[in-house]
């Protein structure tokens, strides 16, 4: 037993060494279970090389050594490649020792006998290096491999040298859970016997069959799928996204998807439509209502470029620039009110929509214009019917609100020209104030006065400076 606690040492200082080593996917690998020591190739005998050292290979009964319990323990470590490096302890006892002499007694027809040589203890130190034929063969379950290496073996008070080929083959029930077997040709380096014809050092098949556990890969977010192929290794997420997560479960995962927390749609990054107007809930200014993208996925009911929230006549066209709605043509001039200087009195496009002036409008007012008479030298009116000329100019030139008239002053030819151009300035100014009470806009009101230059009568009669003292009203576009 003394030889089983160092195998043991041995095997517990490379578990520990495997807990520091963890860098790569399942690199480590333990196994344990049953050994079976054959000797039978020892022993020689038979027709030729073969035949001698590698018959009866599967005779368990007769030549196997098995211990009831488990008997061997091994660590392996994935070095790349398809290779791994692998230790090995086992433990038997060999109470079934075979070998060759025809010539002697209680030997079978082949010359072969099997006898028990004391119940010596067995006890194997081995190191190999493993080739893996799994990925070549493209499988996920079934793992054959070759292996080569060499050993020490411990037999009853011997103890010698083996050079190990051999194979094995483990069905993985999981990734990391497996059934191994696996068979070891242990060619010796010393006498098979020695003079008492007790086993000494005899080459002999090692076959094993256990559970395969491989650990050491690391998955931090615990998703199933190893920190090194995960691509995000720190969230939890699915396979067919290299680890990622998909939050919403819309088949996008959330570093590409728009919406993560929401079920979207692939052509929207998945972001979901709720109105189906393919427009995206969060860039959708409706998402309720099925609408066009030129409008942020709101509706134009009458197709007018402004959406229905927005429009103040949804159901009319109109512009953009009067809240959706058709522009006003309170006149009915055909000129609408906003093109339209005149929006309550019907007038020509060509003159803004405002009525033209006629001739006869110009006589009218200067018909009453003549009769709004001053007093001498001064620029107040002098006739009492005066107001009443003035409001009748005054409606007349409210018929044509956008219509520029000039108001002429002018005198007789009492006092000297400079009192008389200042007079009929001032006279001038006397009408465009009044009509401006009256209504008329300042803006379409200029004054000129003449003095004396344009009299309309003869300044030697008193009546003929009277028609002069006058004032003209004069259109001038």
């Amino acid at each position: 037993m003394k030889h089983l606690s160092k195998i043991l040492v041995t095997v517990m200082m490379v578990m520990g060494l495997s807990s520091h080593a963890q860098d790569s996917n399942n690199t480590w690998a333990i196994s344990f279970g049953v050994n079976a020591v054959d000797t039978r190739t020892s022993a020689d005998g038979g027709n030729g090389w073969l035949d001698q050292h590698f018959s009866q290979p599967f005779a368990v009964k007769d030549n196997w050594n098995v211990l009831p319990s488990v008997s061997y323990i091994s660590v392996s470590k994935y070095i790349g490649d398809n290779f791994s490096f692998g230790v090995q302890g086992s433990v038997n006892k060999i109470d079934k020792y075979v070998k060759f002499d025809p010539t002697g007694t209680g030997y079978d027809s082949r010359g072969m006998k099997v006898s028990n040589p004391g119940d010596l203890m067995y006890y194997g130190v081995d190191a190999s290096v493993k080739y893996s034929f799994m990925n070549l063969i493209n499988s996920k379950v079934i793992d054959p491999s070759l292996h080569v290496g060499g050993g020490y073996t411990f037999l009853g008070d011997s103890s010698y040298g083996t050079l190990n080929p051999g194979a094995g083959l483990t069905f993985w029930f999981t990734e990391q859970v497996g059934f191994s077997l696996e068979t070891s040709y242990k060619k010796s380096f010393g006498d098979r016997e020695d003079a008492n014809g007790t086993p000494d050092a005899p080459s002999h098949f090692q076959h094993t069959a256990g559970l395969t556990f491989k650990f050491g890969g690391k998955d931090t977010d615990g998703d199933g799928i190893y920190d090194k192929d995960d691509a995000c290794p720190e969230v939890a997420g699915l396979k067919e996204f290299n680890g990622c997560p998909d939050t919403d479960g819309d088949g996008i995962q959330d570093s590409a998807d728009a919406c993560p927390d929401v079920f979207g749609l692939a052509a929207l990054n998945g972001c979901p439509d709720t109105d189906g107007d393919g427009i995206a809930d969060k860039d959708d200014a409706c998402p309720d209502v099925f609408g066009l993208a030129a409008l942020k996925g709101c509706p134009d009911t009458d197709k007018d470029g402004v959406a229905d929230k927005d429009d103040k006549c949804p159901t009319v066209a109109g512009a953009k620039e009067n809240a959706g709605c058709p522009w006003p043509d309170t006149d009915g001039d055909s000129v609408l009110d906003k093109d339209d200087d005149c929006p309550k009195v019907a007038g020509p496009a060509s003159n803004k929509g405002c009525p033209e002036v006629t001739a006869e409008a110009i006589n009218s007012i200067n018909m009453e214009a003549r009769s709004v008479f001053f007093n001498s030298g001064k620029a107040t009116f002098k006739s009492t019917d005066v107001p009443v000329r003035l409001d009748a100019i005054s409606n007349i030139l409210k018929e044509y609100p956008n219509a520029k008239f000039t108001i002429e002053g002018h005198t007789d030819s009492d006092g000297s020209d400079a009192f008389n151009q200042k007079l009929s300035e001032d006279r001038a100014n006397a009408v465009k104030d009044a009509l401006v009470q009256r209504g008329t806009k300042v803006d379409n009101l200029t004054t000129i006065g003449y003095g004396e230059t344009k009299p309309v009568a003869t300044n030697k009669t008193a009546a003929g400076k009277a028609q002069n003292r006058r004032t003209e009203v004069v259109f001038i576009k």
